[in-house]
């Protein structure tokens, strides 16, 4: 039996390392409803959930990342005010910090489809969707994840993080949208793991600060259309 609802939350402005336990303990909520009706041959359906949320500054490190990609010592990100964690999922360093819309889809995708390509590419569409909602053009860059601009020139610029895990056919992390960030600060990495290219804004290819609130509307209504998902 599929269940294509998915619960919203909005955790506004919440910690790296506790927005992590919490999907940790969703995620792991889901797995286990699974393992149970494999185990008693039931159908009981699973939920699927999607978080939004904003971190103070922090850059996280993928499980196939390289440390020295990020380029501050101890003390030096105590000087940013930022924090590093080592993560599991997919991917190198990226930052997240106010200002950046972060995604955490959270679903078992028996309910949708299972394929982990056509999951991010998937994310990546509703994101296309919603800069082109503001103007601005963007798509994807070959070989790599994520959401860019002037992907076919030497202006490419990333507008986009992705990086998710999955396991058992349930996922989690996601995506981190640069709506108006601090972009200096990704001055202090080398972003995703590549040197030779830029990260851009909504804010910077607009020339205005969008609301945040309006661009998680859209996002969100992007994301239900293109997975044909039920927000509740």
């Amino acid at each position: 039996m599929k269940n294509k609802q998915v619960l919203f939350d909005d955790w506004g402005m919440l910690d790296y390392q506790t927005a992590w336990d919490k999907q940790e303990e969703i995620f792991s909520g889901i797995v286990r409803s699974k393992q149970f009706n494999r185990s008693n041959n039931t159908e009981h359906p699973t939920s699927n959930h999607l978080i939004f949320v904003e971190h103070p500054h922090v850059y996280t490190l993928g499980k196939s990342g390289k440390p020295q990609n990020l380029l501050l010592d101890e003390n030096e990100l105590l000087d940013k005010h930022a924090s590093f964690h080592k993560i599991n999922r997919g991917g190198d360093i990226t930052y997240h910090g106010p200002g950046q819309l972060v995604g955490y889809p959270i679903l078992d995708l028996d309910n949708f489809f299972t394929d982990i390509h056509l999951y991010l590419r998937t994310l990546e569409e509703a994101v296309i969707l919603t800069l082109k909602d503001y103007g601005i053009i963007a798509g994807r860059f070959t070989g790599f994840t994520g959401v860019w601009l002037d992907a076919d020139n030497e202006k490419a610029r990333k507008i986009c993080a992705l990086g998710v895990r999955c396991s058992r056919w349930v996922t989690m992390h996601g995506f981190a949208l640069n709506v108006s960030p601090d972009l200096d600060y990704f001055k202090n990495i080398v972003p995703c793991g590549i040197d030779d290219k830029q990260v851009t804004s909504m804010e910077l290819e607009l020339g205005y600060k969008p609301d945040l609130s309006e661009v998680k509307k859209i996002l969100m209504n992007h994301i239900s259309v293109s997975f044909e998902m039920e927000i509740v």
